[in-house]
């Protein structure tokens, strides 16, 4: 599929501004969307000559923190709808929003419904004795807690749309909600980890896959606690780098790319890249689009290393079936065009050098300092 670089700078910026999902607002979230759109950001005005150089740094950078609060008041405000009617729930936001490393104005929030009424826990754990054993099942508490659910958040947002369809989540959007959220029920699971820590980090939650169904265990603040570790140790590249990929990846698929690989499998790869790089980055902003193109490339030249690599918790190998690996490829060729782009934009001796070896056009950006 041919790439228009002026085309994906103007999904680039309806898709930070949150202008692409209007149709999932109410009416005064859209009149507010569409007035902050005509303000420029910052990136917009960053290397006004070379369009493929500001396509890549305004990929990098972070949705502005107002849409972000929105959105997670957003949350919060369905959070407290459901525990007028449940008084044995706690909530918790989980995903790419929490982490600041969602791309949209308008981003779905993932709502963890916790029953705290029953957990499961581990039984070899120091603090095992301490549960209070019982008959009921992972699979039928979170089953009721999702019918119940399913009832109250028609009745407490009457205008909203709410869709029963998804096996994790109930979607709600619309009506009185400044933002989309994602229902997701769900109760804790206490690790050992957890009985020895007492950290929000080491404590699992189990969720339900209401299609098949079965219950899930997931870490969802494990991911989160290592990413961000390892993002802050790199001066904020990491999260830069999964931007950039997330974004590329947005807009091959809009214009007709298959690319199946999950913006969580996109954070745990560029948790492998080098820190080093990532860090340079801080201040040449370049060197993470280089270094991002690098580690995909590498992944793609060598599948059986690729295929050893774990998700940041260690619970699974990232690429768990070869289509998640192809989908990975689909990026790589996707990051390795903007490279070279990017590359002739900085060093026009380049431009007419179709063969371009990849060290050469890396180092081509890898140490620019670009205003702004």
């Amino acid at each position: 599929m041919a790439r228009d670089i002026n085309s994906r700078l103007d999904k680039l910026r309806l898709r930070r501004k949150g202008v692409d999902r209007l149709g999932r607002l109410n009416e005064a979230s859209r009149k507010e969307i569409l007035s902050k759109s005509v303000v420029a950001e910052k990136w917009q005005t960053r290397a006004p000559t070379h369009a493929y150089t500001r396509y890549a740094l305004g990929a990098m950078q972070e949705v502005g923190p107002e849409y972000t609060r929105i959105s997670i008041e957003t949350a919060e405000r369905v959070g407290n709808q459901i525990a007028k009617s449940i008084d044995t729930l706690e909530f918790r936001i989980q995903g790419s929003v929490p982490l600041n490393i969602h791309i949209r104005g308008v981003s779905d929030v993932d709502l963890l419904t916790l029953e705290t009424g029953f957990l499961i826990f581990h039984a070899s754990g120091p603090l095992a004795s301490a549960y209070s054993p019982t008959a009921r099942t992972s699979l039928g508490v979170l089953d009721d807690l999702r019918s119940s659910i399913e009832k109250i958040l028609p009745a407490s947002f009457p205008a909203a749309e709410v869709d029963t369809s998804g096996g994790k989540a109930i979607a709600i959007s619309g009506g009185s909600l400044a933002r989309p959220v994602d229902v997701v029920p769900s109760h804790w699971y206490d690790t050992i980890t957890y009985q020895e820590s007492r950290q929000l980090h080491d404590r699992g939650v189990v969720i339900l896959d209401r299609k098949v169904p079965k219950t899930i265990e997931n870490f969802p603040f494990k991911h989160i606690k290592l990413i961000e570790d390892r993002c802050n140790s790199c001066l904020g590249g990491l999260r830069k780098a999964v931007r950039l990929c997330k974004n590329v990846k947005a807009d091959a698929v809009e214009e007709g790319t298959r690319i199946n690989f999950s913006s969580f499998d996109i954070a745990a790869t560029m948790y492998h890249a080098d820190q080093t790089a990532l860090k340079i980055g801080y201040l040449y902003e370049l060197r993470i689009l280089a270094e991002v193109q690098r580690h995909l490339d590498y992944l793609y030249h060598n599948p059986e290393e690729a295929k050893k690599l774990r998700v940041p918790d260690g619970s699974r190998v990232i690429f768990d079936t070869q289509e998640k690996y192809e989908g990975m490829k689909a990026l790589s060729h996707e990051i390795d065009d903007l490279v070279k782009n990017v590359a002739k934009e900085q060093r026009p001796q380049l431009t007419f050098d179709l063969g371009i070896p990849w060290g050469v056009a890396r180092d081509a950006i890898d140490s620019i300092e670009i205003p702004g």
